[in-house]
């Protein structure tokens, strides 16, 4: 959580109820403007930055920090939120007129290459985790890292399954495509990209193929569309690139490259709403209604998308849908009820599941014995 981030756990210094957009470094989401913007639940992502290698000791103790501080936001303005852990937790939370909290690990390094970590994770609160985030793992491979497993380790194969059974939602976003089609092969789940938008749009890496996107409906998945600028648009995503290229050349010092990089960002241009709007399009010509939600990713990225700035935005962004034709029902299921179906689907098939076989004792060493490890990965 970047609230987590920039006050060091201390919540008090990031009133949650004040409106945070006129600080010196404004946030994308508050409550006030929550309000505003009709939401009726968050995934709180509570993400930890990758070590220098992923799966180090340490990862472990970091995430469960993040897990603290939003158990202590919930405490803390206990009118305005209220922790989820099912479907059904969601709804009851919307009849109270809070907005209903869940949290998403956003890597899956946070578990150090133990499924007992990630039983207890679970029951922490977390109730997805995306596979990988930027670097690859020892068990699957990411979209943003060279490609060094082929996809999902047998033992990584064994994380999708013991989240099955646990009931937690398999995040695709951030995974290589062949990471992708590994997870869709062996989840016995519906599986969720949280923040991920069409690379046939925009060609980032970061995005779904119109092949894996075709497997998420049989799948019976949803795909959180993202608003972050570089994903939606092929001109901005360009123009980064060619930013990033012309710093590059200018010096080879890191801390140099992010000082003149931060000084030219804002001469880029941005994405619109119309952008964003236009990859939900895609999806719903693709596969159908039933598998698009919105995964804005705010306050995980930079300046939005123009019309979609924070949180208090995503009423803009129904309304553009609705003047392109989409149905009130359309709607419904875009703002939550397709994302409310995958959690009750998981849910069912965690309960069969739980039936059927105990906890997996699969240690990383013995079934990836025959995996060659990774230089650079743990």
């Amino acid at each position: 959580m970047q609230y987590s981030a920039r006050v060091k756990g201390n919540l008090d210094q990031m009133p949650f109820t004040s409106d945070l957009s006129a600080l010196e470094k404004p946030t994308q989401t508050d409550h006030p403007r929550m309000l505003k913007g009709m939401m009726g639940g968050q995934f709180w992502s509570v993400y930890i930055p990758i070590a220098a290698y992923p799966g180090a000791s340490g990862d472990v103790a970091r995430v469960l920090t993040q897990i603290d501080v939003v158990h202590r936001m919930i405490t803390t303005y206990p009118d305005q939120l209220e922790l989820a852990l099912t479907a059904n937790e969601v709804l009851e939370a919307h009849r109270q007129g809070k907005i209903a909290s869940m949290m998403g690990i956003e890597g899956g390094h946070a578990i150090e290459n133990s499924l007992s970590n990630l039983r207890m994770l679970y029951k922490a609160g977390a109730r997805y985790m995306t596979l990988t985030h930027s670097k690859g793992l020892r068990w699957a491979d990411s979209a943003t890292d060279e490609e060094r497993v082929g996809g999902l380790s047998p033992f990584g194969k064994e994380v999708v399954h013991e989240m099955n059974r646990l009931g937690m939602l398999v995040d695709l976003s951030h995974v290589s495509v062949n990471t992708m089609h590994d997870a869709l092969d062996v989840s016995s789940a519906p599986v969720i990209f949280s923040h991920s938008s069409a690379f046939a749009l925009t060609a980032h890496e970061r995005n779904i193929p119109d092949e894996v996107l075709l497997r998420l409906k049989v799948n019976n998945g949803v795909a959180m569309v993202t608003f972050y600028p570089s994903y939606v648009s092929e001109t901005v995503r360009l123009a980064w690139i060619n930013l990033r290229e012309e710093v590059s050349a200018q010096t080879e010092d890191p801390k140099e490259q992010a000082k003149l990089y931060r000084a030219q960002f804002a001469t880029l241009p941005r994405p619109t709403l119309a952008d964003v709007a236009d990859h939900i399009d895609h999806i719903r010509n693709l596969i159908g209604i039933d598998y698009i939600g919105l995964g804005g990713d705010y306050d995980g990225m930079p300046p939005g998308p123009v019309g979609l700035e924070d949180v208090s935005t995503y009423p803009a962004l129904l309304k553009e849908l609705l003047r392109r034709g989409y149905s009130d029902a359309d709607i419904a299921k875009i703002a939550g009820r397709n994302i409310l179906r995958v959690m009750q689907d998981v849910e069912t098939v965690a309960r069969k599941e739980q039936a059927m076989r105990l906890p997996s004792n699969a240690q990383i060493d013995e079934l990836d014995a025959a995996t060659p490890n990774p230089t650079g990965t743990l």
